[in-house]
């Protein structure tokens, strides 16, 4: 027989089956940004090394996803003052929508690393690293940040213990922007491809085989993001319809956006007089990451700004890394994951609407933001090191330079991605080969890429065709 139950109770349980339903629908979402990293990733590498950089990926979600299930969602209870309270010991439906829906944004920090190493790194480095970012680097960083009993989570002891709070709504610097500075040091430990930079520290293009791929990649990235920044807040709280919170995080996140693209776009074509497509790309997703941290609190014009500056920053912080500290990041993943989440988070109490801001100082807020990132990026920064440290040290970190050369679809998996394309030609220093040393400016490949004078992702710093195949690059 069924039991009568009050009137409230039934309307809560409606409202927490409708937040529940929710919560897993841009769980979905966020999963199938997985595909998108995939694509963006696969387009940035060269063609030998594009079944790799998608196993990487497909390993990152397999791999990662099982160790956070584990191991890392107790560690993230543990870093939030809560004890070790392991996602396999939950006994309810909410706390297993919680694990998953805390899985997926872990592995979006993890699959940002795989950029930043491509076509160098031996694959089961990666998937250590990735197991052990799984397990403790990341739940640390959320845990501290994040962590309550709740579905959604709230402030843990680094919001807490910080001024007023470190806020971040969605993960710009507690995701993206801890993904990039990993991403980062572990390419600076790991060394540039082969003939990345000469020795005089100039840098050469090493351009990516599929700028479809790249693009397609980027919308993808862009249409899961909505379950990563609207997903962030629930529908119903405290049984009310949260509506000015969720219009005010979809708008801010669509404006950001876009201006991110048009930031990028624009700095380009300044210093190039060229508008670069990768640019415009990756700016759009900049714009993204930067909105990220603060999309509920931020006023319109706020995300004109911060989505601007975000994209704007891309092309001078990539020129920095490249040509200053050269560092071989491939896919850019510090100017759009790392910096640009930085700057989005401190730029909250510049741009925080008057009713979230309340009688809080503004002064109070950047310190408080400004401590936050500082945490996290050492605790990112140390921990990710000694691990790329340790591997390079046992002379696990990279592959051999003939392997390099090869490709590591055929050093690593035993396989071609474009095998009809033959073995037909002259070879190169890289391991690809060119049909036609005579063809004009875009020289087909045989291993299904093409030497172009007008390619490359740093458009200020483009080299002629046969400078980019006699280097030995990747």
């Amino acid at each position: 027989m069924i039991e009568l139950t009050p009137l409230q109770t039934e309307t809560q349980t409606v409202l927490d089956a409708i937040n529940n339903t929710w919560i897993l629908v841009v769980t979905f979402l966020i999963f199938f940004m997985h595909a998108g990293f995939a694509m963006l990733e696969a387009g940035q590498v060269r063609s030998k090394n594009v079944s790799n950089q998608l196993t990487k990926n497909l390993l990152t979600w397999s791999v990662g996803v099982t160790v956070f299930f584990l191991v890392g969602a107790g560690v993230d209870s543990l870093a939030g003052g809560a004890g070790f309270s392991p996602a396999f010991a939950a006994e309810s439906a909410a706390a297993w929508i919680g694990w998953l829906y805390g899985a997926v944004f872990a592995m979006t920090a993890a699959t940002i690393v795989s950029g930043a190493v491509a076509g160098r790194a031996k694959l089961r480095a990666y998937v250590g690293y990735t197991i052990l970012l799984a397990a403790v680097i990341y739940p640390v960083v959320s845990g501290m940040s994040w962590y309550s009993a709740g579905l959604l989570g709230a402030d843990g002891p680094l919001g807490s213990a910080v001024g007023m709070g470190f806020d971040d709504f969605a993960g710009g610097t507690v995701v993206h922007a801890m993904g990039g500075i990993a991403g980062l040091t572990a390419a600076w430990i790991l060394g540039p491809r082969i003939g990345r930079f000469n020795d005089d520290g100039s840098a050469n293009v090493i351009p990516g085989h599929s700028m479809t791929f790249a693009v397609l990649g980027t919308l993808m990235l862009a249409f899961g993001w909505y379950g990563f920044n609207v997903g962030t807040s629930a529908i119903f709280g405290d049984g009310a319809f949260l509506s000015e919170q969720l219009g005010r995080v979809a708008m801010n996140t669509t404006i950001a956006m876009a201006c991110g693209a048009m930031g990028a776009g624009l700095v380009a074509w300044v210093k190039t007089g060229k508008v670069d497509t990768l640019y415009v790309a990756n700016g759009l997703l900049a714009g993204l990451v930067g909105i990220t941290a603060i999309p509920h609190a931020s006023t319109w014009w706020g995300a004109f700004l911060v989505g601007g500056l975000s994209g704007a920053q891309l092309p001078v912080v990539f020129s920095f890394v490249e040509k200053r500290l050269n560092i071989d990041d491939v896919c850019a993943v510090f100017p759009v994951h790392g910096s640009a989440g930085v700057l989005g988070t401190l730029m909250l109490p510049v741009v925080v609407a008057p009713s979230y801001l309340g009688g809080a100082s503004r002064v109070d807020m950047f310190l408080a933001q400004l401590a936050g990132v500082t945490i996290i990026a050492a605790w990112t920064v140390v921990t990710t090191a000694l691990i790329w440290s340790a591997f390079k040290a046992v002379g696990q970190a990279r592959v051999t330079p003939q392997h390099e050369q090869d490709g590591l679809d055929v050093s690593e998996h035993g396989v071609e991605t474009y095998p009809e394309f033959g073995d037909e030609g002259a070879a190169v220093a890289d391991g690809g080969l060119v049909s036609d040393a005579n063809q004009s400016s875009s020289e087909l490949r045989s291993d299904g890429g093409t030497v172009r004078m007008d390619s490359g992702f740093a458009g200020d710093n483009r080299v002629p065709a046969e400078r980019s195949t006699d280097e030995g690059g990747d």
